[in-house]
C-alpha cells in the first residue's frame, strides 16, 4: 500500500465514525439536548487533544483557530442539530451531502483555483445517490431545517478550505490543530447550550458511555484523522469522503436497528460510493513514464 492510499483510507475513517453519531444519539443520549450534546462532544475532546499534543496556538493561530472552530464546530454542530430536529433524518442527510459542491464553490472563491466540470457533476451525482439511500416518500420539507442543513455543509466546507489555505501551523501537527478548533467551538457552545436548554440533566450510565464514545472516538480520533487528511490530500476530493457519513448511518441503521434496505437504496449506495471513488481517482497525479533510452549508433 503506497502512502497516498494509506492517507486516503485513514482520512475516510473520520466520516465513517461520524456516520455512527445518529444511532449513538438516539440509543444512548438524553432526548432533546442537541446543544448540550454538541458542547460535550467538542470541548472535552479538544482539551484532551491539546494535552496530548502539548501545543498551544502561537501568533496568528490564536485567531485562525477561533475562526476555524467557529465555522467547523460551533456553527456546524449547531446547524447540524437544528436540521436533525426539524427534518426527517433522510432530508437532513441530503442537505449535508451538498458538502462537495460547497467545497468546490469555496475552492473557487477563496483559493482561486479552477474546479473541473466533472467535479460539479460528481457532486450532483453524490447528492442524488445519498437521496436514493435515505429519502422516503413520506419525507416532509421544513424550510428552516433545510437551510440549516445546507448552512452547516457550507460552514464546514469554508472551514476546510481556509485550513488548506493557511496550511498547518509550524511545530504543531493535526492533533494540536484539531484540539484548538474543537476547544474554541466547544467554548462558544457553552452559553448556547445553557441559554436554550438550561441545566445539565441527571445522566445515566448509558448517557455517559454515549458521550464517552462521541468524545473519544467520534470526535477526538475522528477530527485528528480529518485534519491529518486536510494536510495531505487535495481539498475537493477530500470533501467527497464526507458522503461516507450518511452511507454509514444508513448501513448502521440496517445492521443495528433493523431498518429496511431496498433495491433502490442499494443502487443509491453504489452511485454515491462511485462518485466518492471517482473523485479520488481523478485528482491523483499521473505516473510519470521515463523516456525510452536513445539508441547509440556505433560503427564497426
Amino acid at each position: 500500500m503506497n502512502r497516498s492510499t494509506k492517507d486516503l483510507l485513514l482520512t475516510a475513517l473520520a466520516p465513517v465514525m461520524w456516520g455512527t453519531t445518529y444511532v449513538v444519539t438516539t440509543e444512548f443520549l438524553p432526548a432533546d439536548r442537541p446543544f448540550l450534546t454538541a458542547m460535550l462532544r467538542a470541548l472535552p475532546a479538544g482539551l484532551l487533544l491539546i494535552v496530548l499534543s502539548r501545543r498551544l496556538p502561537k501568533g496568528s493561530w490564536w485567531w485562525k483557530s477561533a475562526v476555524i472552530g467557529t465555522l467547523n464546530i460551533a456553527a456546524f454542530f449547531a446547524l447540524l442539530f437544528i436540521a436533525t430536529y426539524r427534518l426527517p433524518g433522510g432530508v437532513a442527510a441530503v442537505a449535508a451531502a451538498v458538502g462537495p459542491l460547497a467545497t468546490a464553490g469555496a475552492t473557487l472563491l477563496i483559493l482561486h483555483q479552477k474546479v473541473r466540470l466533472r467535479t460539479w457533476l460528481l457532486g450532483l451525482t453524490g447528492v442524488a445517490g445519498v437521496a436514493m439511500v435515505v429519502l422516503s416518500a413520506e419525507a416532509e420539507l421544513d424550510t428552516l431545517g433545510a437551510l440549516a442543513g445546507i448552512g452547516g455543509a457550507v460552514s464546514m466546507a469554508v472551514a476546510v478550505v481556509l485550513t488548506k489555505r493557511w496550511g498547518m501551523p509550524k511545530e504543531a501537527g493535526p492533533a494540536a490543530l484539531a484540539g484548538w478548533q474543537l476547544t474554541a467551538g466547544g467554548l462558544l457552545l457553552i452559553p448556547l447550550a445553557f441559554a436554550v436548554e438550561g441545566a445539565v440533566p441527571a445522566l445515566t450510565g448509558s448517557n455517559l458511555l454515549g458521550y464517552l464514545y462521541l468524545g473519544l472516538v467520534n470526535t477526538a480520533l475522528g477530527y485528528w484523522l480529518w485534519f491529518r487528511g486536510i494536510g495531505r490530500l487535495s481539498v475537493v476530493p477530500l470533501s467527497f469522503l464526507g458522503l461516507l457519513s450518511p452511507l454509514t448511518a444508513a448501513t448502521v441503521g440496517w445492521l443495528v436497528l433493523g431498518e429496511t434496505f431496498t433495491v433502490l437504496q442499494t443502487a443509491g449506495f453504489a452511485v454515491a460510493l462511485a462518485a466518492t471513488v471517482t473523485a479520488q481517482l481523478q485528482n491523483r497525479p499521473k505516473r510519470q513514464v521515463p523516456p525510452a533510452p536513445r539508441k547509440i549508433l556505433t560503427h564497426a
